[in-house]
């Protein structure tokens, strides 16, 4: 990698870390996507989502939606929140390469993942899932259609819940042109069937909502805490890759999503325990102390609500 492109990738990540807020207008106003794609590392691309909740104005693009430009294709991770995101990706994608997309691959089985799969499909794309996901996303597409049409009222045209063409289970060679992609299940962590691309000749992690950095990571009720923690020691550190593009947030280092999802949950997992140990109940559980992470977007929507599911959880552990 020359010096100019690490240099980019410096300006970008540092960038991101300074300016991550919920108040931020839509950078990317001439288009529904939140953010233009930036060239992460070459030929790596990412569209950085919003690290507020989806809303109108974001138009639910609050995840990060990448490709891999490959030299025989273009493999798309994430579908995107609706049809017109999906549509408007392509668009970018199209300016970029003339590259056909090839594949799309979904980090897990949530609605900014899936939602927009119709696009892609109608376009004759194959789109892949875990199992999982696919069947999380085949109990909730109703929902999170009714969602996004509340939310985004004109842009959520189009859209049409469809479930992935392909499924896996542990992992699946996505490798196409001159580019290694392995598409990894490494375990329980965020969601059900949360999906890691990892291009191991580039050392680059698209990790999905595994890993977290300038939001606060959501913790739902299902999710394994010390399961995470475990995947995360045991599965993904081995790794090691040196670039990581999170589920949300700005391209970052193993370093810096290690320190807000990992070391989070420990904390997070440890103040639960001692407010078990001193006889403390669900309600007083909420207002467990998690000052060092008030500077996290969504600190707000989800600090309280995650203590509680983890008081839930640790109860009965």
């Amino acid at each position: 990698m020359t010096r100019t492109m690490l240099l980019s990738l410096t300006a970008i990540l540092w960038t991101g870390t300074a300016l991550a807020s919920e108040d931020i207008a839509d950078k990317y106003p001439q288009s529904v996507l939140y953010n233009k794609p930036v060239e992460v590392i070459p030929n790596v691309w990412s569209s950085i989502g919003a690290t507020a909740p989806p809303t109108y104005e974001n138009a639910g693009h609050n995840n990060n939606l990448s490709f891999i430009i490959t030299g025989d294709g273009v493999v798309v991770v994430n579908s995107g929140a609706s049809y017109k995101l999906a549509e408007a990706l392509h668009s970018e994608i199209r300016e970029r390469t003339d590259q056909p997309v090839k594949l799309v691959i979904a980090e897990n089985g949530q609605g900014h993942a899936m939602l927009g799969n119709n696009y892609w499909i109608d376009q004759g794309v194959p789109v892949l899932g875990h199992v999982d996901a696919a069947e999380e996303f085949e109990n909730d597409a109703g929902q999170a259609l009714q969602a996004l049409q509340n939310y985004a009222q004109e842009n959520a045209e189009g859209t049409d819940p469809m479930a992935p063409t392909l499924t896996f289970e542990d992992s699946y060679d996505a490798s196409m042109g001159d580019v290694r992609i392995e598409v990894l299940h490494l375990g329980p962590a965020h969601s059900p069937g949360d999906t890691q691309v990892w291009l191991p000749d580039q050392s680059l992690m698209i990790a999905g909502d595994i890993a977290f950095q300038e939001r606060m990571p959501p913790i739902f009720e299902g999710t394994c805490t010390s399961c995470w923690i475990e995947t995360w020691e045991t599965a993904l550190e081995p790794l090691n890759p040196t670039y990581v593009i999170p589920g949300h947030g700005h391209p970052t280092n193993l370093a810096q999503v290690r320190r807000y999802t990992h070391d989070y949950l420990v904390y997070l997992r440890g103040k639960i325990a001692d407010h078990l140990d001193e006889g403390g109940d669900l309600t007083t559980s909420y207002y467990v102390d998690q000052s060092p992470y008030t500077h996290l977007d969504t600190f707000e929507e989800l600090a309280t609500r995650n203590a509680g599911v983890v008081f839930s959880e640790m109860e009965w552990e």
